[in-house]
């Protein structure tokens, strides 16, 4: 399948020497959901900004490319990148509230882009208020007239979904797009997202820490962790055979319907301080199967598998030697 966008080596960095984004490399189809996941702080929501251009100061775009549709992102000027923004990379960030114009309706936050795509006025506000039905927002043509001081904030993240769907562009980024809802409108949402994918052959970049939502969602998933994609796979290859330690922890969190396994498991330790050289592998003050190389020397990311990346020591021919 054609790539719509491709990231390769992309890094981020902040005053005081933190590397916040460490050669970050990874590909997306046309059509195709790949989940970035990992802990709070490992990297997923900078990585997107910088996707977006959006990474203000004191941080700085290092190095890298982003190509999308083959055209490298970063070599854009702001105009150039203002066009790109909205009408073919969509973002829904994960904070609603600095997201919306507080002195705006929500119905003209969402009409907005359309009739900045030449859609007349009153097409622009109906087509907004529909799409605040789909996004399952009670009495929406009441709420399309309030401010967003006057919404919850699920109804205020279900606005921001709207306005990135109404425009049905060629990417959509979606940092934990889901958060703010509860479970029955969380599932809506994942459904429009999908239907967005289906009809316009939309491609997806979703953020999240829920496992539930990248089983319903994802084609392949990334995992990051303290800055660096540590694994790469299709999301059944993820979650039946995790090949790096930080991974198979990850599974081992999350909960089950039953009791039968137990307590929950944690993964002891902290991320490490990006802000200080790290000489070996990033995970390995908190992997309990670390030895002397892991430390001493970074591992490379390599194909364990086809479609199937690690990047560890102890991975050799798909199979982690235990």
């Amino acid at each position: 399948m054609e790539n719509i966008l491709e990231v390769k080596n992309l890094s981020v960095s902040f005053s005081g020497g933190v590397q916040a984004v460490s050669g970050v490399s990874f590909s997306l189809a046309r059509g195709e959901t790949f989940a970035l996941v990992g802990e709070s702080g490992c990297g997923k929501s900078t990585t997107a900004r910088a996707i977006m251009r959006l990474i203000r100061e004191p941080g700085k775009i290092t190095g890298g490319e982003v190509r999308f549709c083959g055209q490298n992102l970063l070599t854009l000027s702001d105009r150039e990148m203002t066009a790109v923004r909205g009408r073919n990379i969509g973002m829904i960030f994960q904070n609603p509230l600095d997201s919306l114009n507080p002195v705006y309706t929500a119905g003209a936050q969402v009409a907005e882009g359309l009739i900045v795509d030449r859609m007349e006025k009153r097409k622009a506000w109906k087509l907004a208020a529909d799409m605040l039905r789909n996004v399952k927002i009670p009495d929406a043509d009441k709420r399309a007239k309030s401010y967003p001081y006057e919404i919850s904030g699920g109804m205020r993240q279900r606005i921001m979904i709207g306005m990135m769907l109404c425009r049905h562009p060629k990417l959509l980024i979606a940092d934990e797009p889901t958060t703010a809802l509860d479970v029955t409108i969380q599932a809506g949402i994942i459904e429009l997202m999908n239907e967005l994918r289906r009809e316009y052959d939309t491609a997806v970049l979703i953020i999240t820490h829920d496992f539930g939502i990248v089983a319903d969602m994802a084609d392949r998933v990334g995992v990051m962790y303290a800055g660096e994609l540590v694994e790469v796979g299709d999301v059944f290859t993820i979650f039946d055979r995790p090949l790096h330690p930080y991974t198979r922890l990850l599974m081992k969190a999350l909960p089950t319907i039953t009791k039968r396994e137990g307590r929950l498991e944690t993964i002891p330790g902290t991320v490490p301080d990006l802000s200080e050289p790290i000489a070996g592998c990033r995970f390995a003050s908190r992997c309990p199967d670390a030895d002397e190389r892991c430390r001493s020397a970074a591992p490379v990311t390599a194909e364990a598998e086809p479609g199937h990346f690690c990047a560890c020591h102890r991975v050799k021919g798909g199979t982690a030697n235990e």
